[in-house]
Formats: C-alpha cells, structure tokens, sequence
C-alpha cells in the first residue's frame, strides 16, 4: 500500500507532499524526529516517543505546533487511514520556513511531517543468521557539542560511518565516544550478554536512550536476567557469548561477527532470542 503522508493539516500521498526549498530542516538539518512502530494497528509506546519528540523539541528550542494530545490525535488518524497492520511512522518537525541564513527567529512556524509506510533494515535471513559489523572510525558527535538527548536531523556522522561498514562489506557498524568506549551502532543501542548479564552504554555516555532499548531492559529484568548500565568497551564485545542491536526500525537484531571476531558461537543466542520472543508479544498486544 501507498504511504500516508500528513504535513501541516492536510494529508498527501507521495507524489504530491512537498515541503519548501527553504525549510530549515532542509537547509540545516534543523529539526528532530522520532520513529514508532505499529504492530497489529497499535502503536507501540506512542507515548514515550512522544515524550521523547517534545523534550528534543524544547532542547532544540523549537515548539511545536500542535499541543500533545492533538498530536497523538493526528498520528493515530494516519495510522488508520493507512490501513496498514504493521506500518513504521516517521514524525518530524523542522524549524520551518526561513531564509538562506541560520536565525531560526526568521522561521515563522515550525513544520510538522507524520509519514505511515513500512520498514526492513535487512532481510529475514540476517535476523535467522546475525549480522556482522565492524567498529567505524567516525566516533559519534561529542555529548556537549550535540546532546544526542535530542534526536535531531543532522545524522551525518552516523551517515559516514554507515558509509564505512558498506565499503567493508559488513552489515552494520559500531560506534565509539570521543574516548574510544563503544556508544551505539549508526541507529541502533546494543547489547552485550556475557554469562547471563546484559551490558549496554549507559545514557550519560551520550547515546541515545532508545525507547526500545528501554523496552529491552524492563523485559531483562523481568526474565531474571542482570542488567548492567556501565561503560563498554570492544574487549567486551569481542569477549560477549552473545551480542545484540535494538531499535525501533531494527527490533532486535544479534550480531555475530564484529572486527573479524565471532561472538560467541557465531550464531543468534538464547538471551537474544528469548528477548526476541518476549519482545514480539509485547509489542503486538501494545504495551
């Protein structure tokens, strides 16, 4: 099916939605967005990526348009008019129209995108058979020059290290700080399970605090499984029986070979898959 497209009031399909040459988000990558998941018509935890959309919003010193709820509102109709059982959406909202300089005072009102389509990062076989990666030279942008709190537009970095993994013929890439500590793949939270304990990067290590990372977590927990929020860095990646990506787009993907190294047996393993499983059936009965 078509994708939905609402921008500004008025829904479009793809071929007729257009924004302006001179939109900010355009011309600076000056906006942010967020990316939701719907399983079965439920979108999966609208309200924390709302949450998440306004709080980057207001750190980005941009107010949106529509108040919260009208914008839940907004979503869930494009949601309905896709027709779509399981749909990704895509809410962006740039600084909006300005000129050719950087005052955002010139931009008169914010310009707010919901787009419903769907989404495969990578075919079935890679989340049957794991995927690799290789750690990217370009390191994240640093935590007080960018908040990654905010989840802007301006996902260059990323882009290029992205560019890095495609060169090498690699699936995916991972991600360093400033200080050489792993931080995230190029849109993903990741994961290390070593002898039944889960590692990840912690938020103040300047990742993104992933709504599905989030998710992850709670289901750890609620499995008996130990939960570590510590700084990682790639020994314990190499070291990991079993190593994971989670994103809303990605789900939950095992890696199973990074630098060259297997992890673990070289194939998705239980922790990934349980969690896997558990996240599924949370997800579908939205929670």
């Amino acid at each position: 099916m078509p994708p939905i497209i609402w921008i500004d009031g008025t829904f479009y399909d793809r071929g007729s939605a257009k924004v302006s040459v001179f939109d900010h988000g355009l011309l600076y990558g000056d906006g942010v967005f967020e990316g939701i998941r719907v399983y079965n018509r439920r979108i999966f935890r609208l309200a924390q990526h709302l949450d998440r959309l306004y709080a980057s919003a207001k750190g980005a010193w941009i107010e949106i348009p529509l108040p919260k709820p009208a914008m839940r509102r907004m979503v869930e109709e494009a949601v309905a008019k896709s027709g779509l059982e399981d749909a990704y959406i895509r809410l962006v909202v740039t600084r909006g129209v300005g000129d050719l300089g950087l005052d955002p005072r010139k931009c008169a009102k914010p310009t707010t995108v919901c787009i419903v389509d769907t989404i495969q990062l990578w075919p079935q076989d890679r989340y049957d058979k794991g995927l690799t990666a290789l750690t990217a030279a370009t390191p994240i942008n640093h935590r007080e020059s960018l908040s990654p709190r905010i989840k802007s537009l301006n996902y260059l970095s990323h882009i290029l290290a992205k560019v890095e993994g495609i060169a090498a013929g690699v699936d995916e890439v991972i991600m360093l700080d400033a200080q050489g500590y792993v931080a995230e793949a190029s849109g993903m939270n990741l994961f290390a399970v070593t002898n039944g304990t889960l590692k990840t990067p912690p938020a103040y290590a300047g990742i993104l605090r992933g709504v599905t990372r989030d998710a992850v977590i709670e289901l750890a927990r609620e499995a008996t499984y130990a939960v570590e929020e510590l700084p990682v860095n790639r020994y314990d990646l190499y070291t990991a029986d079993e190593m994971f990506l989670t994103g809303t787009a990605a789900e939950i993907v095992a890696v199973v070979k990074l630098d060259g190294r297997v992890i673990g047996s070289g194939a998705p393993g239980p922790v990934t898959k349980e969690l896997s499983k558990r996240f599924r059936a949370l997800a579908t009965r939205g929670d």
